[in-house]
């Protein structure tokens, strides 16, 4: 559900702050308030298109955050963890837009910055926004498969389908490879043959490169080490005032002191390990200056390997473990090829499997979806009765293409939404023949159909209700109110039998601020929300009896609730 929603600059709000609640909520207010702006701010924080014109006259940026709490059955919810957006014990999601009027917006998702695809990709999946020109999401045919799905509970069915489509494209590409023309086969065989036999000659060993530097140094330096590391011992051995000699002095007074006040005991052990540790370094010292010295021989077979390597990472990679890599590559794929014909043979036969797997599945795919659009008609029919379009005819056509063409990613059927709204009319495809009230009280009417199985968990429908009044309105309040019970839903209203239904009331309203013209936002409660429902319905006027009704209908919907 969206918890909260912070919205800064933006267009008539200059500062806002609001706190959601599950449930139905519906937003109510004067003509030109900024109802609609709330939408506006959940739509540019879900993905869509901003402008710098909504940027508050004066300002040089806009802000908008939300903070989504998802059920842990959500689906989005694995993905984010999949991909640390989001912590394993957490379920909070934070999306923050900046527009500016440099052009350059920002998208945040919990706190770290990200292109707008990735806010397009998380929008859908959280919010879906109905208004009388924003009715898109079940109008396109893919949308309109996924809902039917949705519908029949096919997902398990379905799952299975694409998991051996992907299976069967993956094999079909295997066979189209080793089917290609013979001549590429053998330039390419002659190309694999070359690489590897280059790499294997070479020989070379993991972090080779790095080795042969550390010696090439030593070569080069050799005459300047030597004389270092002799110049260390004999200041460490090799003289009356070594260090090691002078060691032994100290070690000897301090015997004698310990002899005669135990208390130095430790001090005389100190000495002692060190004069082992420096007897130690100086025999490594003299060992590596007599092991040292310039070899001219060795120091060019040192630099002809590392050009060798050098040539090889310029051609096969930027490192020697790419190298290797590479010519692990081209040895396998030359097996692959060099089994040519027992291996087409192979994929050749578990095509075919596949693909008769793969009709069995999409056979059964489409005869559940015809059961299930024969049950959604049904029920749509009904919700559009109650919605007093009667008259109308809703279909669900299921068409199927049984040849091996026809099979895609989701089956071989393709599913489209039909409306017939006046009586003789052939049913038409769902965008092309509803006016903007009808398509509203569809849309209603699927998302009621559809509300336990659609796991977009917030709904938001902007003035559906244009155009509709008395026993219409009232059963489209009665149906948000039960959309309610699976999503949050929020609704912006001029009705009061629409308004009258929700469990949560907020009033938009628009006033005047340091001689600034700005939109604020109130819950509204008791007699507050009475007096807005009397707005509604008696206008500039508003009576004791329009008051009485407002409380009755109030009243009313409450009964409903719990009933």
């Amino acid at each position: 559900m969206l918890a909260e929603l912070r919205i800064v600059n933006f267009a008539l709000i200059e500062q806002l702050s609001l706190q959601f609640h599950s449930g139905f909520t519906v937003l109510t207010g004067e003509t030109g308030a900024g109802k609609s702006l709330l939408i506006d701010a959940i739509a540019l924080l879900v993905g869509g298109r901003a402008s710098t014109d909504q940027i508050r006259t004066g300002e040089d940026e806009a802000q908008l955050e939300a903070a989504f709490h998802l059920p842990d059955s959500h689906p989005l919810l694995q993905r984010l963890r999949l991909h640390d957006i989001i912590g394993p014990n957490e379920s909070e999601l934070i999306l923050r837009r900046v527009l500016s009027r440099s052009g350059r917006h920002r998208v945040y998702v919990n706190g770290s910055l990200c292109p707008l695809r990735v806010l397009e990709e998380l929008g859908g999946t959280l919010v879906d926004i109905h208004g009388q020109h924003e009715q898109q999401s079940l109008l396109a045919t893919a949308k309109q498969l996924d809902a039917l799905d949705a519908f029949g509970r096919l997902y398990d069915l379905r799952g299975r389908y694409e998991q051996t489509y992907q299976s069967w494209r993956e094999l079909r590409a295997q066979l189209d490879a080793l089917q290609s023309d013979a001549a590429d086969r053998a330039r390419r065989e002659d190309m694999l043959r070359f690489q590897a036999q280059e790499i294997q000659q070479a020989g070379l060993l993991p972090d080779e490169d790095e080795l042969l530097r550390s010696e090439r140094l030593r070569l080069v330096h050799a005459q300047r080490l030597r004389e270092l590391a002799h110049e260390a011992h004999v200041e460490l051995q090799d003289d009356e005032q070594a260090v090691l000699t002078r060691l032994g002095r100290i070690g000897r007074a301090l015997a004698e002191l310990a002899q005669t006040d135990p208390s130095m005991g430790a001090c005389q052990q100190a000495a002692a390990v060190s004069a082992i540790q420096l007897k130690e370094l100086a025999g490594q010292l003299r060992d590596y200056a007599e092991q040292l010295e310039a070899d001219p021989d060795r120091q060019a077979v040192v630099e002809d390997r590392l050009d060798l390597i050098q040539q090889l990472k310029k051609k096969y990679g930027g490192s020697v473990e790419a190298v290797i890599a590479t010519g692990s590559r081209a040895q396998e794929e030359l097996q692959l090829l060099g089994s040519h014909e027992e291996r087409t043979a192979e994929i050749a036969a578990r095509l075919d499997e596949e693909v008769q797997l793969l009709h069995t599945l999409a056979q059964q795919l489409s005869k559940k979806r015809i059961d299930a659009a024969k049950r959604m008609m049904t029920l749509v029919g009904a919700e559009l009765a109650a919605l007093k379009m009667e008259q109308a005819i809703f279909q669900v056509t299921v068409s199927s293409d049984e040849s091996v063409e026809g099979l895609g990613s989701a089956g071989r059927d393709r599913v489209e939404f039909l409306l017939s709204s006046n009586p003789g009319e052939p049913p038409r495809p769902l965008g092309r023949v509803a006016s903007g009230g009808e398509l509203s009280r569809i849309m209603l009417a699927l998302k009621t159909v559809l509300a336990e199985m659609d796991q977009v968990p917030v709904l938001v429908f902007d003035e559906i209700d244009t155009g509709v009044g008395g026993a219409v309105a009232a059963a489209m309040g009665t149906r948000l109110r039960k959309l309610g019970s699976f999503h949050q839903v929020f609704c912006i209203t001029h009705l009061p039998q629409v308004a009258s239904q929700a469990e949560h009331h907020l009033l938009v309203e628009k006033g005047l601020e340091s001689r600034r013209t700005s939109t604020s936002v109130k819950a509204l409660k008791g007699m507050g929300r009475e007096e807005e429902i009397a707005r509604m319905l008696g206008g500039l006027t508003v009576t004791k009896k329009v008051r009485e009704t407002a409380a009755e209908l109030i009243a009313g919907a409450k009964g409903k609730r719990s009933e």
